[in-house]
């Protein structure tokens, strides 16, 4: 009797096919590099993901003790030929099936709308800070606005409105409760009782929002609209002549283009939603064609800007070079920008604090209102400090000098950064916390 011929279907091929084509991807990949080594070669075009470049160094040490094995699998997932396709697909999946984005501390409001969560919490007082805290740290600021003011220098305090506020009505219901207080209302209500400068932009665009012809925030983005950006510039501005009693270049425009496709940073979220497919934005939004008063005789008051990303915008429209006599933007008061060394990354600490801030003529901090339990960040205790007792100030910059060079070494290094990213996630804490705990174990100060 014979024995029975083994025979395979097509369904059999096509699964083994389906199974190795990866793998024959990946190697073609390889091989298609023009013979240089490039670790880049398969690296996905996701925004917002910080992916390593750094292929693991084989040695013993790291073999025995498994770390070469975690860094190649990770450095493999990160340069798998399909990654940037499957993240993309797996979060439209998620954006279509369970209406949710896969960008982190972000949800989906009503008609697509995106918020920061921590900015719904903010407009409804869930982020509350001690009144006493915020206090403390207003009569500091009183305490550095007059003590330069007698060397002619004004500090001016701005809170810019978040997204949550001023887009409540898109706001899910299971968020929404009655509100007490938030901490836009300490701010505002102690920053007049201490006789502090400051522009209440929170406000000023409540008031503007039921009257303004186009919109202040857009749908699929964080900040503030162009449009509103715009307004705020002009605004600020206005503010900063009659504070400081001088002539500044102003920021104009005839025209405005009114679209339905977000330009500038009216999307920023939802290129960070990584979809593989991208929803209609089905909103108008506003672009006024700027222009900015060319007036060298004007363009004499220096303006040091710390803020968070809401004034990344006016930086990109030129405000720094155009109206502040090319003020420096102190991103989060650790980031300098422009560079003051050109094609090199300079981080706040890494300058002489008296003399940058005697350097300028108006010292603005603008914070929106989900950044107020950091408003300033380090910037106001330090200047306080510095004016107040230099010595214990200059002995304390000197200790932290060590962990701040680590800190800067993970944030330049795409590597590290993954890590102290990873290690964020893990411990659900902030990223700054993160790379601050290996800084500190980098520098022999911490386990």
């Amino acid at each position: 009797m014979s024995a029975k011929q083994k025979t395979y279907s097509i369904h059999h091929v096509l699964i083994l096919f389906a199974l190795v084509w990866p793998l024959i991807y990946t190697y073609l990949n390889y091989q298609g590099r023009d013979g240089e080594e490039d670790v880049t070669y398969n690296k996905p075009n996701l925004i917002g993901i910080v992916i390593s470049d750094e292929k693991p160094v084989f040695s013993k040490e790291a073999w025995f003790d498994g770390s070469y094995q975690l860094a190649q699998e990770d450095y493999i997932n990160d340069h798998w030929p399909y990654k940037e396709k499957m993240v993309r697909l797996n979060n439209q999946f998620y954006y279509k099936a369970f209406n949710q984005i896969r960008v982190n501390g972000f949800v989906l409001g009503k008609e697509d709308y995106v918020f920061s969560e921590s900015y719904i919490f903010s407009a409804y007082g869930d982020d509350l800070l001690k009144e006493e805290k915020v206090k403390t740290l207003l009569e500091k600021a009183k305490v550095v606005q007059d003590t330069l003011k007698k060397k002619g220098i004004d500090l001016l305090l701005v809170y810019a409105p978040g997204k949550g506020q001023a887009c409540k009505e898109f706001i899910e219901k299971k968020y929404v409760h009655p509100i007490q207080k938030t901490n836009h209302d300490l701010f505002a209500a102690n920053s007049k009782n201490l006789n502090l400068n400051y522009l209440d932009l929170y406000s000023y665009f409540e008031k503007l929002k039921p009257t303004s012809p186009h919109a202040l925030f857009p749908k699929f983005g964080h900040h503030w609209s162009y449009y509103g950006e715009c307004l705020a510039v002009d605004t600020i501005i206005k503010h900063i002549e009659k504070l400081h009693h001088c002539d500044m270049p102003n920021i104009v425009w005839n025209k405005i283009d009114v679209v339905d496709t977000a330009r500038s940073r009216d999307a920023d979220v939802l290129k960070s939603m990584n979809l593989y497919s991208n929803p209609e934005q089905n909103m108008k939004l506003a672009y006024p064609l700027i222009q900015f008063e060319n007036d060298s005789l004007k363009n004499t008051t220096r303006v040091l800007t710390i803020s968070d990303s809401y004034w990344y915008g006016p930086v990109y429209m030129g405000v720094g070079q155009a109206c502040f006599a090319n003020g420096q933007f102190w991103y989060y008061a650790n980031r300098v920008v422009p560079s003051p060394r050109p094609g090199e990354k300079v981080e706040v600490w890494e300058l002489d604090l008296k003399q940058e801030i005697e350097s300028n003529q108006v010292i603005m901090i603008l914070y929106s209102d989900g950044n107020l339990p950091i408003f300033g960040n380090t910037f106001i205790n330090d200047a306080y400090e510095l004016y107040t007792s230099p010595k214990t100030y200059t002995a304390r910059a000197e200790k932290n000098k060590q962990i701040q060079v680590y800190a800067k070494q993970i944030r330049e290094a795409p590597g590290l950064l993954k890590k102290a990213t990873q290690k964020s996630n893990y411990l659900q804490i902030p990223l700054d916390s993160a790379i601050k705990l290996d800084a500190m174990k980098m520098a022999g100060l911490g386990k």
